[in-house]
């Protein structure tokens, strides 16, 4: 089937825009942005994905006002509509890497807004993600992170928020990645879990900007990728090693991190410490379809030709999240806006940030958790 992108010169497989080379139904292509206002009491986030072989473009957005996490969750059929939209979601590319319109129509979520997203640092590509276990290809994908703002308004549910310039980020990958669109396929016996833990920082400073990821596994090799970009003098450096410590709101499982310290040895030899504290409520990302939908499903299913779900939750608690039904839950994957402190041998630089950290790794005697990689 032809769709808009085949007249372009940019074909890459003998065959139309329509179709992607892999025929596994997990591929993806997804964007996502997420801002906070710089006085650490508002938060929003936004995402559309698409799912080629599973005929499916899905979305989220969630704003966090008051206290309160505002959610709506949408999905169609993707053929024959190839258009950057989902329900009342839309996003429009008007200058590729550098500015983005973000639009959330009216819908029965009461949330709508008109966003304008623009870049203060050039994108940084990460190190390509691939995993393999039993012969099967667990994930093989890229993602590239970039540092911005987000200004516009929302409405929601009849209070207008003026969006002044808050700090922002985004993300967009494709590839293969597990749990996505259908259930893993059982390949063998799965190793008993020994913990793991996935820290992933956006953050920018009036001298630094860029992203630090790293995934570590108690039984195994795990993930690093790094990319610090100079504000100043406008050169890049990566990572040799990393080192991260993370204190938490409490004991319990999972997890919420209070405050977090990355150890970053370039690999121009430099050292700079990264040092982040929690500035307001954090993101529950199953609101925004990350895990969620009311099926329990997640992303990149087939749910009908045009779905919408929405809800409210009470996230001002640190680490409990209040449902709509009155239920408290602990959701393990959440993102947190912070507050950041970057020690560099030139001096102390501040800034902000958004912090994703799950941590299922032992903690120390003094409760903390500490892991490296390099």
């Amino acid at each position: 089937m032809l769709v808009p992108l085949d007249d372009s010169p940019w074909h890459q497989l003998p065959t139309t825009f329509d179709h992607v080379g892999p025929s596994d139904p997990r591929f993806f292509d997804r964007f996502w942005f997420a801002a906070s206002d710089r006085r650490g009491t508002g938060a929003l986030q936004f995402t559309i994905g698409v799912y080629q072989n599973m005929n499916v473009v899905d979305g989220g957005f969630v704003v966090v006002h008051e206290g309160r996490q505002h959610n709506v969750r949408v999905s169609r059929q993707l053929r024959p509509t190839y258009d950057t939209a989902c329900g009342p979601l839309r996003f429009d590319v008007r200058e590729p890497m550098r500015h983005v319109a973000l639009s959330v129509a009216p819908n029965p979520g009461g949330v709508t807004g008109e966003l304008e997203w623009r870049s203060t640092l050039p994108p940084q590509e990460e190190r390509h993600h691939f995993a393999r276990r039993d012969g099967r290809v667990l994930e093989d994908y890229s993602r590239y992170d970039q540092i911005g703002t987000c200004r516009g308004w929302l409405d929601v549910g009849g209070d207008r928020i003026e969006v002044d310039e808050w700090w922002s980020c985004r993300d967009h990958s494709w590839g293969v990645r597990e749990r996505v669109g259908i259930p893993e396929p059982v390949t063998g016996e799965l190793p008993p879990p020994t913990g793991s833990m996935f820290a992933f920082l956006f953050f920018s400073t009036e001298r630094t900007g860029g992203h630090v990821q790293l995934t570590r596994r108690a039984d195994g090799p795990g993930h690093m990728t790094v990319a610090l970009l100079d504000r100043t003098g406008g050169s890049s450096t990566g990572a040799d090693r990393v080192g991260v410590e993370a204190e938490f709101v409490d004991d319990a499982r999972p997890r919420r991190v209070r405050r977090a310290t990355f150890d970053v040895v370039g690999d121009d030899g430099r050292g700079t410490r990264i040092e982040v504290e929690a500035d307001g409520p954090c993101v529950a990302m199953q609101g925004l379809g990350y895990g969620g939908y009311d099926d329990g499903l997640g992303l990149g299913v087939w749910r009908g030709v045009e779905h919408l779900e929405h809800d409210v939750w009470d996230v001002s608690h640190p680490a409990e999240v209040r449902l709509g039904d009155g239920t408290v839950d602990r959701p393990v994957h959440r993102i947190q806006p912070v507050r950041v402190r970057e020690h560099r041998p030139d001096g102390l630089a501040e800034g902000f940030g958004s912090l994703t950290f799950i941590a299922e790794l032992p903690l120390d005697a003094d409760g903390r958790v500490r892991a490296t990689a390099g």
